[in-house]
């Protein structure tokens, strides 16, 4: 249903009051005591007939006055301001969304190089005589193994392969003699890789006559390499000794891992040293392995069982079965298993969907409640100042009172206008006072109710009055517009 024109009833009266009064001024032009008395009574005739036009236009609008159309307006309009909210915290979601799969999909991406090219990355590995190395790969992200031949020239490894570990349970004694010239400082060395449990006796003789070494073992390459930085420092390595002459040294081993043992010579002479080095060791049972390669071509790979996994040992000759060199070189590497890294990448970003998805309803469901609550205590606020379109009083025409404060200024403007303190439009075009203060154009010929400030045209007053409704002197709720005529 269209809203009421609410200016038609102060249009028609504003100008059937301005036609009245210019009328009945031209036809008494020589009795001013006789135009005054026609004037008031027909002023006072036109009000009565306003005043009954607006009684029955009030009339009508309580007869249109809906209470539930009204609440369901204010029900849309709450509805309504609440829509932005849900379509703002929406969008904001969905941009915290992707920015969270993206920094998941940046996390797994390295993570995934760090297994591939760190834990599991290929590696050069270096054993001794008599070695048994255990090799236990993750199978959820490992798929095989390879060792190959670094030195092909160099017969007597081999590679098994176990269903589940193997037991730590042969034990095997071995010894060798080392006889090493160890020129002015430098230093020899000599790798074994060694289980836990085992125990390493050294007898040594120094040959040269009041020449003194260094005697170490030292606990894999990290070990070593701390011991020749500052060979002079004994907490680097596992045993730390200055021998002269003849003795012996023993040392347990706790801890499965490569070791070395080697000799220092920092005198400004060569020194001859002779070794015989003892070895209890502990090594693995290969009876029980389903898979053998004795690195026929070099090369030997095993698949990596999923998802039990597997076990792999890598033997290597004794001393006395060994023709060749005292250590073996070998390059060790793991194929990943691929479908790990693809099905993480989209485990975790179906995750984050779905914790995101959860926390959009979450949010949403909270507004909703949030939304009804304020319906149901929407009634029970009331505004500290009424809405202009609220205030069905100042909907009339613009010769309504309101209060005696209205009909004061009235009656100071209709003084003024006797008087002869008139608005022309003419006088006032050279006056920037009088002219409006928004237009700078039109005269100042009307006011606002109930503040009475005069500062704009009717046209520009009534534009503030339908966009602000406030008047912009003293920010009071503006009734009405009243405008000023001329007589």
């Amino acid at each position: 249903m269209a809203e009421p024109n609410r200016s038609s009833p102060s249009a028609s009266a504003s100008a059937s009051a301005s036609s009245s009064s210019s009328s009945y001024y031209r036809e008494d032009s020589g009795g001013a005591a006789a135009a005054a008395a026609s004037s008031s009574g027909t002023s006072s005739q036109v009000r009565e007939e306003e005043e009954g036009q607006d009684h029955e236009y009030q009339q009508q609008l309580q007869h249109f006055h809906n209470p539930e159309l009204e609440n369901q307006h204010i029900d849309l309009d709450s509805f309504r301001g609440n829509l932005p909210a849900f379509d703002d915290s929406s969008t904001v979601i969905g941009d915290d969304t992707w920015s969270c799969i993206i920094v998941v999909l940046t996390f797994w991406f390295f993570v995934s190089m760090t297994l591939i090219l760190g834990v599991y990355g290929a590696a050069n590995i270096r054993v001794g005589p008599n070695c048994s190395l255990l090799l236990q790969p993750n199978p959820i992200f490992v798929q095989s193994v390879k060792v190959v031949e670094v030195d092909d020239t160099k017969p007597g490894l081999k590679l098994y392969g176990f269903y589940k570990s193997p037991s730590l349970d042969v034990v095997t004694t071995w010894s060798e003699t080392r006889t090493a010239t160890v020129q002015a400082d430098s230093h020899k060395e000599w790798i074994h890789y060694l289980n836990r449990g085992s125990q390493v006796n050294i007898s040594y003789n120094v040959n040269s006559a009041g020449s003194s070494v260094f005697l170490i073992i030292a606990q894999g390459s990290e070990g070593l390499s701390q011991w020749l930085d500052d060979p002079t420092y004994p907490n680097t390595t596992l045993s730390w000794n200055i021998v002269r002459g003849s003795g012996m040294i023993q040392q347990d081993i706790y801890r499965s891992s490569s070791y070395y043992i080697a000799l220092g010579n920092l005198n400004s002479e060569d020194v001859e040293v002779e070794l015989n080095i003892t070895v209890r060791a502990f090594i693995y049972n290969t009876t029980e392995a389903y898979y053998r390669c004795t690195f026929g071509n070099g090369l030997c790979s095993l698949s990596v069982l999923f998802p039990q996994g597997n076990s792999v040992v890598l033997t290597s000759p004794g001393q006395e079965q060994s023709t060749s060199a005292d250590d073996w070189s070998v390059r060790l590497s793991y194929g990943p298993r691929w479908i790990t890294y693809i099905v993480g990448v989209g485990g975790m970003t179906a995750i984050m969907l779905v914790a995101f998805n959860f926390l959009n309803k979450f949010q949403f469901t909270r507004g909703g409640e949030t939304n009804v609550s304020y319906r149901e205590n929407a009634s029970a606020r009331a505004p500290l100042l009424s809405h202009k379109d609220d205030d069905i009083s100042s909907w009339g025409s613009s010769y309504d009172s309101v209060s005696s404060d209205e009909a004061d200024l009235e009656d100071f403007l209709a003084a003024g206008s006797v008087e002869g303190t008139s608005i022309r439009e003419g006088e006032n075009s050279n006056n920037t006072r009088r002219l409006c203060a928004i237009c700078f154009d039109a005269p100042r010929d009307c006011f606002f109710l109930p503040c009475g400030h005069c500062v704009a045209c009717f046209a520009c007053g009534s534009r503030i009055a339908e966009a602000a409704g406030t008047c912009p002197i003293c920010r009071r709720n503006m009734k009405k517009v009243r405008k000023i005529f001329t007589v």
